[in-house]
């Protein structure tokens, strides 16, 4: 009790804007397993199609950018916050619009994908932008590591406890009112968006800033921009697979939404207390040890379930990515958003500039992604599209590392440079 009395005196020492901006991520934690697998299993078992949960995907990811290019523009005239908790609150009513669908064809899902990315859009780049401006070098791996253990906890905790629902609800009637599997994902859904809605009163406690530089879109950066957004496409490549692989796998291998939850939940309590004290800890020069350390674990759980192709080989996979995301992400963020500081510098561009270039180096690799395994599923089959897919893009990501590495040893020159 006395350390997690330090840790929480830790955390309240924090500048304000950093504290409401982590509780305000720390509740979005318990929607985001939602959006990431079981909007996905819940296509997989109204089409049982792998292709059409990663045409959804395809056409979320579409709605990210566009977004993103849109709120460039909106964020000359309205608050980073307002638009912030558009995303958060629209994410929730876009799960619920698609779950109210009575068919889902290319053209219903290809929609509802577009509204769940545009939500997401307005998310993830003012989420970006706000973490930018209220963090610094030197307490972002405490910020990253402190948000990535509550959203390791949510990938436990909110996938057992909705699966547990789902299957015990299914079937049952209450309220003299039969409740089948579709009916239970909506009430799961109706929940989420009253968290988002909490989320929205937090966030606008806040005292944000907009980008004083109004210009946003550029086509010609520095070449240490020009190598991230290379890193981001290497990411995005195997984050396109994250959000649609698992749920696909464990339909298809394991069983149900309940095995599903229970899978995900394995290690990743040990896996969030890692990650926390790996935030609080390291310094900024270990991140790169971080970053290899999560690229080797993910590859190894894809070459489990690419030789094994069983129940076993998805459950060690699936092991294998709950440790590797947020040790990834831990490294990948503070080297994104230390590598904006400067460039923006160097171009005296405004710093959503970059971010937005960056939404579209994501994109492209989770395009190149997703249509790798919808080319292969096709052309090949299924079964070999879910064993090799994910072992090529796995492979073709361990190159990141010596790209971020370079990354990190140029920015740190650079600011060495700049405090002579």
């Amino acid at each position: 009790m006395n350390k997690l009395k330090k840790e929480y005196l830790f955390f309240k020492q924090q500048e304000p804007n950093m504290r409401t901006l982590l509780v305000t991520n720390m509740l979005y934690a318990l929607v985001l397993p939602v959006v990431e697998i079981f909007v996905g299993a819940y296509i997989m078992r109204n089409t049982s199609d792998p292709v059409m949960v990663a045409f959804y995907q395809l056409a979320m990811y579409t709605g990210i950018v566009t977004t993103s290019l849109v709120n460039g523009f909106l964020l000359k005239k309205y608050s980073v916050k307002g638009l912030y908790s558009v995303g958060i609150f629209v994410s929730g009513i876009s799960m619920f619009g698609m779950m109210a669908l009575k068919t889902l064809g290319f053209a219903e899902l290809g929609l509802a994908g577009f509204l769940m990315g545009a939500a997401s859009g307005f998310f993830w780049t003012n989420r970006y932008l706000l973490t930018l401006y209220n963090t610094n070098d030197n307490n972002r791996n405490y910020f990253f590591g402190l948000e990535s253990f509550f959203f390791s906890i949510a990938s436990i905790g909110i996938p057992l406890i909705i699966g547990a629902f789902i299957s015990q609800i299914d079937g049952k009637e209450v309220w003299g009112i039969l409740i089948d599997i579709n009916t239970s994902y909506r009430i799961v859904t109706m929940v989420m968006i009253g968290i988002t809605i909490i989320a929205c009163m937090v966030l606008w406690k806040g005292k944000f800033a907009n980008p004083k530089e109004t210009s946003f879109i550029y086509f010609r950066f520095n070449i240490l921009w020009k190598k991230m957004l290379l890193l981001a496409s290497l990411k995005g490549m195997v984050q396109g697979f994250l959000v649609t692989a698992p749920a696909i796998l464990v339909l298809k291998l394991v069983g149900d939404e309940g095995a599903l939850g229970l899978i995900q939940g394995t290690s990743g309590a040990l896996t969030a207390i890692l990650v926390y004290i790996l935030g609080r800890i390291a310094r900024p020069q270990d991140r790169l040890k971080i970053f290899v350390g999560g690229l080797i674990i993910f590859f190894v759980g894809t070459l489990f379930n690419g030789i094994l192709f069983s129940a076993m080989g998805v459950i060690l996979f699936v092991l294998c990515k709950v440790v590797f995301q947020p040790l990834f992400d831990l490294a990948y963020f503070p080297i994104m958003m230390k590598t904006i500081d400067a460039v923006a510098k160097i171009e005296n561009r405004n710093e959503y500039a970059y971010i937005l270039s960056h939404e579209f180096g994501l994109f492209l690799g989770r395009a190149f992604g997703l249509l790798l395994f919808i080319f292969l599923a096709y052309c090949v089959s299924q079964d070999f599209a879910l064993k090799y897919a994910l072992i090529i893009v796995a492979g073709l990501q361990l190159l990141a590392y010596p790209l971020a590495k370079n990354i990190t040893n140029n920015t740190n020159t650079i600011e060495h440079e700049n405090n002579k």
